[in-house]
């Protein structure tokens, strides 16, 4: 295993990129800022190895306000919750309306994206990281312990999330990588072809807030129960208020709490398939949408709209303002527990 300075915050502190192997030339670099993945390298069906997911060079990017979530571990929240806002008991809790006017992925300043980990272990193929977010940070109630931790495994990168509180607070946490199996940056993915094996979407209004309804995905873009061209997709969502293509749920197969193939996504022209397995029991897909205007990224590449697309295991979006949807509340004494595996290979 190596490492070596990503870059120093305003306040003089150093982040540092970690780099950890796979087999057949898979290697993954995690920097401890924001418990993020920076780059995920993987062979073609010739041997070649290519860089596939967005990021930056280094950590002045990720600083930066160009920093779509690129890579980054989110929470203490993923996805949107109305309004910023959200009750627990008799106590109504505010939280930053960074996607105005609604709270997106965490928060403004001391999201899980923003701050710097804790490296606590180290070995050649995995690193683990730790962060307390206080009571209050961001508004959200209790002391929370987070660890995250990326572990190869052959050819699949594991990632992994616990979380332990004080007091009972939402929980619900994802990995925001932006995948282009192409090489990031090598164009966009609308040619790539994606499976998600689920049969109902979370009904959303214009601005992308779950209603708390369930409806079936038959005979709607969001069907993707057979492999099908993202671009597809997008174009029927562009025309659909507030989408510009897919920001989405869809409630996945199978049991939540066990770990099972969910998703499959596939680029013809390199041949590269990325299997995702996860124990959640949602996923977001997002086509990167608002990448634009571009966004100048790692390796000399330039990211563009629909350059890369996030596959987001997580629960049930906007949980805390629904109550009959499967809770996301994290009590003292549980342990919240986020398993997926991302398999890289050829086909």
């Amino acid at each position: 295993m190596t490492s070596r300075t990503f870059g120093s915050y305003p306040d003089g502190r150093a982040a540092e990129l970690y780099t950890i192997e796979g087999e057949g030339g898979r290697l993954a670099r995690v920097t401890d800022h924001g418990a993020t993945l920076v780059e995920l390298w993987a062979p073609d069906r010739d041997g070649m190895p290519a860089d596939v997911v967005c990021g930056f060079d280094t950590l002045e990017g990720y600083l930066s306000a160009a920093n779509p979530y690129f890579g980054a571990t989110v929470g203490r929240v993923a996805n949107r919750i109305a309004h910023g806002r959200f009750s627990l008991g008799d106590v109504t809790y505010h939280l930053a309306t960074n996607e105005a006017p609604h709270h997106l992925h965490g928060g403004a300043d001391r999201s899980l994206d923003k701050v710097l980990w804790e490296v606590v272990d180290l070995a050649p193929d995995a690193v683990t990281l730790r962060y307390h977010a206080p009571d209050g940070e961001e508004g959200y109630p209790g002391d929370l312990e987070v660890l995250a931790t990326y572990r190869f495994e052959g050819d699949t990168l594991a990632v992994t999330y616990r979380a332990t509180t004080d007091a009972t607070t939402p929980v619900n946490l994802t990995n925001h990588a932006y995948f282009n199996l192409a090489g990031a940056g090598e164009g966009d993915v609308l040619d790539h072809e994606l499976t998600v094996h689920a049969q109902t979407t979370s009904e959303v209004d214009a601005q992308l807030i779950p209603t708390g309804r369930l409806l079936p995905v038959d005979g709607t873009p969001l069907d993707l129960r057979a492999p099908r061209p993202l671009g597809d997709g997008v174009a029927a969502l562009s025309e659909v208020p507030g989408a510009a293509g897919y920001d989405h749920n869809l409630v996945l197969e199978g049991a939540a709490g066990a770990v099972r193939s969910v998703a499959q996504l596939h680029d013809p022209a390199s041949g590269r398939v990325l299997e995702l397995a996860t124990d959640q029991a949602c996923l977001q897909v997002y086509s990167g949408n608002k990448m634009d205007p571009p966004i100048p990224g790692k390796h000399g590449q330039v990211y563009r709209r629909h350059g890369a697309v996030c596959l987001e295991p997580q629960g049930f979006p906007d949980a805390v303002n629904h109550p009959e949807l499967p809770s996301v509340l994290l009590a003292p004494g549980e342990v919240y527990e986020h398993r997926s595996r991302y398999r890289l290979t050829t086909g």
